[in-house]
C-alpha cells in the first residue's frame, strides 16, 4: 500500500524546505514497509478521521505507544496521523462546500509545524498535533495570513471605542498567527480580514463582525523595546486592548522566537534579527515578558475605530 497520498503531495509542492520534504516521503515510506506497523497506524488514522471514534488525546496515547513498541519517533507518527488523514478531511471540505483554496491555505500549518518540530527538536514531525484538531472539526480556517475560529468571550465587560459593550458570553472570531514567514504588512492583514470576513458575517446580527486575538505578539510593552515602524507594532495597534498581564518568570513562547536556543542564558541568546536582538536586550536588562488579548470590530472593509 502507497500512503504518500495526492493532498500531501500537492502541499509538497509549494514552499516546504527540501530536506523536510524529503523527510516526509520517508517517513510514508517507512509505513509502507512495515506491514504491521502500517496496519496498526492505518487502524488509528480510520478511528479518528473516518468513524470518529477515538479522541485526538487517545489518538496521541495509542501512536506514544506505538513508537515505543516499534522503536519510532513519536513526533514523526504523530505527524502522519496528520499526513494520512487530509484525504478524508478533503472530502469533508468538498461536502461542506468549501474551495481547495482555504483547504490548501489552512493546511499550509503543517509545514510551519515541521519546521518547528526539525528545528526544535531536530526532527521531521510535529510536537503539537493536538492543535490539528481544530481543523478536522472544521473549526478553524486560513484565510490568508491568519486562521479564525468560533470563540466565546469570558472576561469582564469592555467598552469599544465605539461604545458597543463586549461582555461575557459574546461570540468573537479568535486569530491565530501561524509562523508562515509572510509579513505582517498593512495590506497582507487587511486582506486577510476581508477574506475571513464573509465566512462568519452571518453570526453577527449587525455584519459587524469582532476578531480577537490573545497572544505574546500583543504585549503591550513591545512599544517600548521593537523599533518603531515595525510590523508587529502595526498589527497590534489594529487592536482594542481587553486585557493583558506579565508573565516575568514563564516566557512560555520563548522558543517561538528563539527556536533551538530558547534554553541559552539571556546573554547567549543569538541576535541575528531585529526581533532577537530587541528581545535579547530587553531580557538581559531584567525585564519581564507578557502576552495580550486584544479584539476589534470590522465590517467587511475596514476596521473600525
Amino acid at each position: 500500500m502507497k500512503h504518500m497520498n495526492a493532498q500531501v503531495e500537492q502541499l509538497l509542492q509549494t514552499n516546504y524546505i527540501p530536506e523536510v520534504a524529503q523527510g516526509i516521503r520517508e517517513l510514508e515510506q517507512m509505513l509502507d514497509e512495515n506491514e504491521a506497523l502500517a496496519a496498526a497506524h492505518d487502524d488509528i488514522v480510520h478511528r479518528y478521521v473516518v468513524t470518529e471514534t477515538l479522541s485526538m488525546a487517545d489518538a496521541l496515547t495509542e501512536l506514544k505507544a506505538l513508537a515505543e513498541k516499534f522503536d519510532k519517533n513519536e513526533y514523526a507518527l504523530d505527524l502522519l496521523l496528520i499526513l494520512n488523514s487530509l484525504p478524508t478531511l478533503y472530502q469533508k471540505y468538498k461536502q461542506n462546500h468549501i474551495p481547495d483554496e482555504i483547504f490548501f491555505e489552512s493546511m499550509d500549518d503543517i509545514r510551519c509545524k515541521v519546521n518547528e518540530c526539525v528545528e526544535c527538536k531536530g526532527v521531521v514531525g510535529t510536537f503539537v498535533a493536538d492543535w490539528y484538531d481544530r481543523f478536522f472539526k472544521l473549526t478553524c480556517f486560513a484565510y490568508g495570513r491568519f486562521q479564525y475560529e468560533v470563540m466565546t468571550y469570558e472576561g469582564e465587560d469592555f467598552t469599544m471605542s465605539s461604545g458597543k459593550i463586549f461582555k461575557t458570553g459574546d461570540k468573537y472570531i479568535n486569530m491565530h498567527i501561524p509562523s508562515r514567514g509572510i509579513p505582517l504588512t498593512d495590506e497582507v492583514r487587511l486582506a486577510s480580514y476581508r477574506a475571513a470576513y464573509p465566512h462568519f458575517s452571518s453570526l453577527f446580527e449587525d455584519g459587524i463582525v469582532i476578531f480577537g486575538c490573545s497572544s505574546w505578539l500583543l504585549y503591550p510593552r513591545h512599544r517600548e523595546f521593537l523599533p518603531a515602524g515595525m510590523n508587529l507594532l502595526k498589527f497590534m495597534g489594529d487592536f482594542e486592548m481587553v486585557n493583558w498581564k506579565e508573565t516575568p518568570d514563564d516566557f512560555h513562547d520563548r522558543w517561538r522566537l528563539y527556536g533551538k536556543h530558547a534554553a541559552l542564558p539571556d546573554d547567549q541568546l543569538p541576535c541575528d534579527t531585529t526581533m532577537r536582538r530587541a528581545y535579547a536586550a530587553w531580557l538581559q536588562a531584567g525585564n519581564p515578558t507578557g502576552r495580550g488579548f486584544g479584539i476589534f470590530a470590522f465590517d467587511g472593509k475596514e476596521i473600525l475605530k
